[in-house]
């Protein structure tokens, strides 16, 4: 049955593992261009070679351009060979467009900010959804994030996801992507309905450094005390101005059923982040980020009644 679909990511901005499975393959919902031995990344769609999973204490170097492992021993950074593609199925490397495809696929609800100088920090909670009503192989993602609007070089994300580590099941990774075409994940860990995640993205330099080199990724399962960590990950030498408090992104989702559910709402689904902490670039806790609310894409199908709002909390339901 199509439930409508009602996502809430309320950001109350209050100053309060085994190792990984493979991605999940893209499948007969990819983009018609997308190669069927592609990978689905919170991303994109990447050829398997160029997803690295680094194992626990694995540290991203860029002043080395190596990998360090936690025995002392490196490798080179992996440069991918092979092009990579949008949610929507168009080429990272030429104007390569897929044909209209009736799932939706990237983004679709996003809430973010932007300083003039940098951030040092960004911390959240949220619960981890019911499985979905319907099983259509549909991969979806949510969670906070840093970028850099001017260079775009990587994203540093905790996040988790459902049906992308783990078949049908919800899972935590901390993610870095994507410095010469190559996704980074960090070891992954399983995680059930009900479960409270805590994300936190947290540079090592001193307060007031406003392009640390090197950062934190922690995806935590409070009541487990299972993690995914990236340490000393490599910030490619961007400034991360671009805080994102929560996101929403989908590949393959046909139909509202599709969605993450909750006994909570009759007749929607919500998921709700909360406890969240914006440090500036001196690692003082933000009080008011000015948080924006992207529009959802024009035209989404299936149609979810999606929509947003921004009153004390930040909204985004449907």
């Amino acid at each position: 049955m199509n439930i409508p679909l009602r996502i809430l990511i309320a950001i109350a901005a209050l100053l309060a593992g085994p190792v990984s499975a493979q991605a999940q393959a893209a499948g007969p919902k990819r983009p018609a261009n997308v190669p069927e031995s592609y990978v689905i990344t919170p991303f994109g769609y990447f050829h398997p070679s160029c997803v690295v999973h680094l194992a626990e204490g694995d540290e991203i170097r860029r002043d080395q351009t190596l990998v360090r492992h936690a025995d002392g021993t490196t490798a080179a950074m992996h440069v991918c060979e092979y092009a990579r593609y949008k949610a929507d199925g168009e080429s990272m490397f030429g104007d390569e467009r897929a044909i209209a495809h009736p799932d939706i696929n990237g983004y679709i609800e996003l809430v973010s900010a932007v300083t003039k100088t940098s951030y040092g920090s960004l911390s959240a909670q949220w619960s981890v959804p019911a499985r979905p009503h319907a099983d259509d192989g549909q991969t979806i993602y949510i969670f906070p994030g840093l970028e850099d609007t001017q260079n775009t070089v990587t994203i540093l994300q905790p996040v988790l996801g459902w049906n992308s580590d783990y078949p049908s099941a919800w899972g935590i990774a901390s993610w870095n992507c994507c410095e010469s075409g190559t996704v980074y994940e960090a070891p992954s860990a399983r995680v059930s309905p009900g479960d409270t995640i805590f994300g936190q993205i947290h540079e090592t330099c001193a307060a007031g450094t406003a392009s640390c080199a090197s950062w934190n990724v922690l995806t935590q399962d409070l009541r487990t005390g299972k993690s995914s960590a990236l340490t000393n990950t490599s910030s490619f030498g961007q400034t991360f101005n671009w805080a994102f408090a929560g996101a929403l992104e989908v590949y393959g989702v046909s139909r509202c059923a599709d969605y993450p559910t909750t006994d909570a709402f009759a007749g929607g689904n919500t998921v709700s982040m909360n406890s969240l902490i914006v440090s500036d670039v001196n690692l003082v806790p933000l009080a008011s980020p000015a948080w924006k609310v992207s529009k959802t894409p024009a035209g989404a199908t299936p149609n979810c009644n999606y929509g947003a709002a921004v009153t004390k909390e930040i909204i985004l339901n449907n």
